[in-house]
């Protein structure tokens, strides 16, 4: 318990935007804290996420929210933020997508906000196209196929001077698909209407993702620390240092999503195709056509997402 204490005892959080470390410190130096902070016993996470909560709160007086998806990681949070301040709202996006399941249990929440886009997944996807490979990868073919600039074409094709921002080799064919590509999904279905809310409300977002669940997440968390009190979009991702097995390890005889008990590791939109691709055994197409038919139909064969999944030889059946 003395190691706890030391590592989450209070420090200066307001020097910049990197709070982790009192807003100094060298890439290799916050690397080795992540490393130090992902190691503590799961009694040492909950204190430092618990410090990093009251840190925001305090910050903004109050004026703060959860970003609430009803997966396991959100869950969490949530209960870390009420088990301090039980009034803080939840916002949950209702796309349209979620697994029934998912919204069933949001459902069992109290003092949540339901928001909706404007713009349902089958007209994003005509307007703008499919999200196949990864949100990088799709952003980077929808800009070259609808590029106004040669140069603009030539750098997501071949990359910057440090060989950077290009369509991988591997995925440069679906230049050619008879289908749209793009990420617009998430911006147009989520990330809209919670600006919204902010404008509305001047809140600011306290979000469940953790450095563990990508090399991107990492480096955000890397260049920013889990509160983010200096972007232009001020934020906290207050588990940052959390693994998967410490989400499992908190909810042990706890409420969740029984989307869980069905084999679904991944929860967030039923039709995304991001990474699908990645995915061994069953992949989450597969498994939905098992539990969730109805869905399954509409997706393969309305919204034409088989096709797609046929183009990247990815199977659904």
């Amino acid at each position: 318990m003395d190691y706890v204490k030391n590592v989450t005892k209070d420090r200066p959080c307001h020097t910049g935007t990197w709070d982790d470390d009192g807003g100094g410190g060298g890439m290799n130096i916050k690397m080795a804290q992540l490393k130090q902070y992902q190691g503590l016993p799961l009694q040492g996470k909950v204190l430092l996420s618990q410090q990093r909560i009251r840190q925001f709160y305090d910050h903004f007086m109050g004026q703060v929210y959860v970003s609430f998806s009803g997966g396991k990681d959100s869950t969490v949070l949530l209960q870390l933020v009420r088990e301090m301040y039980p009034n803080v709202p939840a916002v949950f996006v209702d796309t349209g997508l979620e697994y029934p399941e998912i919204r069933e249990f949001v459902k069992t929440i109290d003092n949540v906000t339901w928001l909706r886009p404007k713009m349902p997944f089958n007209q994003v996807i005509e307007k703008y196209g499919y999200p196949v490979v990864s949100k990088e990868q799709s952003q980077y073919i929808h800009q070259y196929k609808t590029a106004k600039s040669e140069k603009t074409k030539n750098t997501r094709w071949n990359g910057n001077k440090w060989g950077q921002g290009k369509i991988s080799e591997k995925w440069k064919y679906l230049v050619y698909a008879p289908f749209g590509i793009s990420e617009k999904c998430c911006d147009v279905m989520k990330k809209l209407p919670v600006k919204q809310y902010e404008k509305e409300t001047s809140r600011h977002p306290i979000i469940g993702i953790m450095a563990s669940e990508s090399s991107h997440r990492q480096t955000l968390y890397l260049k920013t620390g889990c509160n983010a009190f200096d972007l232009k979009r001020p934020t906290s991702k207050p588990m940052s240092f959390w693994t998967d097995a410490d989400v499992w390890g908190y909810l042990k005889d706890k409420p969740y999503s029984s989307i869980y008990d069905k084999g679904f590791e991944r929860t967030g939109c039923m039709f995304c195709m991001f990474g699908v691709h990645l995915e061994k055994g069953l992949n989450r197409f597969q498994r939905m056509q098992k539990t969730h038919p109805k869905q399954w139909d509409y997706c393969i064969n309305k919204l034409g997402c088989g096709k797609v999944m046929d183009y990247i030889d990815v199977p659904y059946h």
